[in-house]
């Protein structure tokens, strides 16, 4: 009987498992930074909506906003430091890397397409809670000001 051929896939450091597997998909500590902050301000919203192109992190259905809160090495933040590109195993990550970035955009062009205004929060933005109140805020005014011209405020 003939052996399997062996697989040639990395040997998998316990200690890197270990660390990618903390890593989450949501309620990440930008995204309840964020959250936070609309609720403060007296909003209120949906998370994760699954019936919308690319599942955004927040969604306030009344003023047809989809906020995504973007971690900055996952989605590759222009000139952050923190999207570093990595050192190993760039075969791996570098389209991994493109795929999401190619994945938002898609999802991004999607809503837009439907009606809806998108707005992205960076996980380094959400590090300074002056900035990031001045962005959601913007964000917000925004539509204020959008459903004022339609004859709505």
């Amino acid at each position: 009987m003939d052996k399997p051929l062996e697989t040639m896939e990395p040997e998998i450091d316990p200690r890197r498992s270990a660390l990618m597997s903390r890593i989450r998909s949501s309620n990440t500590r930008p995204e309840i930074a964020v959250r936070r902050l609309l609720h403060a301000l007296g909003y209120r919203f949906r998370l994760h909506r699954r019936d919308l192109p690319g599942k955004p992190d927040i969604v306030l259905p009344r003023h047809r906003l989809a906020l995504f809160v973007h971690g900055c090495f996952w989605h590759q933040h222009p000139g952050c430091r923190l999207a570093s590109k990595p050192k190993t195993r760039q075969d791996y990550w570098t389209p991994k890397l493109a795929g999401n970035v190619q994945r938002d955009q898609l999802a991004q062009e999607a809503l837009a397409a439907m009606g809806w205004r998108v707005e992205v929060i960076w996980e380094c933005d959400a590090r300074k809670p002056a900035e990031l109140e001045r962005r959601v805020l913007e964000a917000l005014k925004l539509g204020v000001s959008a459903m004022r011209g339609k004859g709505r405020g």
